[in-house]
Order: structure tokens, then C-alpha cells, then sequence
């Protein structure tokens, strides 16, 4: 019975880890591939880099 209830805790938090995720790369908050070196992607995501790097 407690691995049950391990199981669905754990499956709840990466449920909610996914849905932030998406919820994020909506809203423009993730997504930078290029890891906040525009020289390495082409510029491409230059607009999504803040002086800091990627947005966060």
C-alpha cells in the first residue's frame, strides 16, 4: 500500500512539473536553446535574452 502512495505523489509532482513547463513555454518564459549564448544560435533567440542571459 505505501508504494501506491509513493507512486501517485510522484506521479502528481511530475504531472505538475509538465503542466509549469508548457505553462512557461506559452508564455514566452522558457525555450532558449541556445543557453543564453546568442553566438552559438544564430541570433535566432536574441529577443528571449535579457542582459543575464535566458529569461527566467
Amino acid at each position: 500500500m505505501g508504494t501506491v502512495i509513493v507512486a501517485v505523489i510522484v506521479a502528481a509532482a511530475v504531472g505538475l512539473i509538465i503542466f509549469k513547463m508548457i505553462k512557461d513555454r506559452r508564455s514566452g518564459k522558457g525555450g532558449c536553446s541556445c543557453g543564453g549564448d546568442c553566438g552559438a544560435c544564430g541570433g535566432g533567440c536574441h529577443s528571449a535574452h535579457t542582459s543575464g542571459g535566458c529569461r527566467r
